[in-house]
């Protein structure tokens, strides 16, 4: 997956479903079960469930292309965005029960480009998937940029220091808005940026769509302006995950993503260095089209 051979990988997949065959999950953490036993989608009423967010929630239109029917099953805070989605039909609330729906194949959301045999050249493009209405954003002839410096805490090499941020602070013409959940327990002080978002996903998404830049580790957030089709600088640790593939600085899964990669594990400084100069370049280059995309 990593150096762009998806049909290869899909080959390895079916030798693993096949190995799998009878065995049972449901005793796994949620983020570690399988769910698609094989089976074609095709004329199914079809249980998406949402385990992994919301990132190939693209898929949907092209499942509700060959199924009989369609239902999300998505985690609460996701609905309201999930709602701006082509081709979900239904958005029953995420649970530990089990599902208050009929259906006859399940599938988890992340095992959908498996599903669909997705090639480089057949991933799903219509970007923005997701939409929402720009939140009102106060503006005062500076670029508008998101920042989150911290993902989950499952991986800490995702996540870089608060402090290594200090030289885009030193970046003029940028206004920064801070969208790091949790931003004071992430480390974040007075004095660099304000606070517009980080609680509500939704609310995130209408301040990135009104924003010129989101600059964010391999987070939701990333995902999410992608998503949106806003422009996002990904800073990703080298061992990034396969979505990313090798020595790329773009994504065929987002048109409108950079990516910026360590060299080192665990070496912020250069990465940061290189989006410092990419930033002036962009202040420079955009600031006689008032900030256009």
């Amino acid at each position: 997956m990593r150096r762009g051979q998806f049909e290869a990988a899909w080959e390895i997949s079916d030798g693993v479903l096949r190995s799998r065959a009878g065995a049972q999950c449901w005793h796994l953490p949620r983020h570690l079960q399988y769910i698609w036993n094989g089976e074609p989608l095709n004329d199914k009423r079809v249980l998406v469930r949402c385990y992994h967010g919301l990132g190939d929630i693209r898929y949907a239109p092209l499942i509700r292309s060959i199924a009989a029917e369609v239902v999300v099953w998505a985690q609460p805070r996701l609905i309201p965005l999930l709602q701006t989605a082509r081709g979900c039909c239904g958005l029953p609330a995420l649970h530990d029960g089990s599902p208050e729906v009929e259906y006859d194949i399940d599938v988890e959301v992340m095992e959908l480009p498996h599903v669909f045999r997705t090639t480089l050249e057949t991933i799903p493009s219509e970007i923005p998937y997701l939409h929402v209405a720009p939140a009102p954003l106060a503006r005062n002839g500076k670029l508008a940029a998101g920042i989150v410096w911290r993902a989950g805490d499952w991986d800490e090499r995702r996540s870089l220091p608060f402090e290594q941020l200090a030289p885009l602070a030193n970046v003029a013409g940028v206004e920064w808005h801070i969208l790091q959940r949790n931003p004071e327990m992430a480390g974040w002080r007075e004095g660099f940026g304000v606070i517009s978002g980080g609680d509500d996903i939704f609310e995130d998404a209408r301040i990135i769509r009104a924003l010129d830049l989101l600059i964010s580790v391999d987070s939701i957030p990333a995902h999410l302006a992608g998503a949106l089709g806003v422009r996002v600088w990904n800073l990703l640790q080298a061992d990034a995950d396969w979505r990313w593939m090798e020595e790329r600085s773009d994504s065929p899964w987002y048109p409108t993503m950079r990516l910026f990669r360590q060299k080192r594990s665990g070496e912020w400084g250069d990465v940061i260095a290189q989006v410092v100069s990419e930033l002036k370049l962009l202040i420079h280059h955009a600031s006689k089209t008032n900030w256009s995309r």
